[in-house]
């Protein structure tokens, strides 16, 4: 997808991806939601858990404001979304998620202005996700979902670095000359190495991480 300029300058680069590290939220989770709140719950108590869910607000306050500040035209603008299936429907799982999540709600908003919600991940990776946050999740009590998070750590670092390529295979595919993608990612995810060099990565937020850790 290289578009060359035939006279003395350099290559132009004409794929643009803007890139949201982004904090998930219980309603995100889909059937794990219930666990992950009381995981949460035993490990940061009700005062954490709430400053947490205010902290995910100011977020996605920021993303908000931000998308909105920038000039696009959204008719070529694809959006990625960290958990979103490679499938025939994934409209449909944005729209039924939008009740509950503010990152999808988001997604049908970008969406109605015309741009194009793409699958993004591989659905037999990310059964591999939930089955392994589900064995974490229902081992019961902190000190031993703790044992088997420890244990399982080089299999879920293994899954999150086949996830990252996946992820990165599906925008270098499918952001074609011209466009511009939206990237929403979990903030443990690190794709900037594993996209085509003609893709120009854009941070709006000053950086991938640390203006969340302000916040924080």
């Amino acid at each position: 997808m290289k578009r060359i300029n035939k006279g003395a300058g350099p290559e132009v680069i004409d794929r643009k991806l803007i890139y949201f590290p982004i904090i998930h939220t219980e309603a995100d989770m889909g059937r794990l939601s219930g666990l992950v709140r009381r995981a949460a719950l035993q490990k940061l108590g009700l005062r954490g858990l709430k400053n947490k869910a205010n902290l995910i607000d100011k977020i996605w306050t920021v993303i908000e404001k931000t998308i909105e500040g920038l000039d696009l035209s959204f008719e070529k603008v694809r959006l990625y979304q960290d958990g979103l299936p490679v499938c025939g429907h994934a409209s449909g799982i944005v729209a039924d998620l939008a009740a509950e999540s503010r990152n999808h709600r988001l997604l049908m908003r970008l969406m109605d202005k015309g741009a194009v919600i793409m699958g993004t991940e591989s659905p037999e990776l990310l059964l591999e996700e939930y089955e392994l946050a589900k064995k974490i999740l229902t081992a019961g009590g902190n000190l031993k979902s703790m044992k088997i998070e420890a244990h399982q750590k080089p299999v879920s670092d293994s899954l999150l670095k086949r996830r990252d390529q996946s992820i990165a295979d599906r925008i270098n595919a499918t952001l074609c000359p011209g466009e511009t993608g939206i990237l929403f990612l979990g903030m443990l995810h690190s794709l900037g190495h594993l996209l085509d060099e003609q893709i120009k990565v854009i941070y709006p937020i000053t950086g991938p991480f640390n203006r969340w850790d302000r916040m924080a």
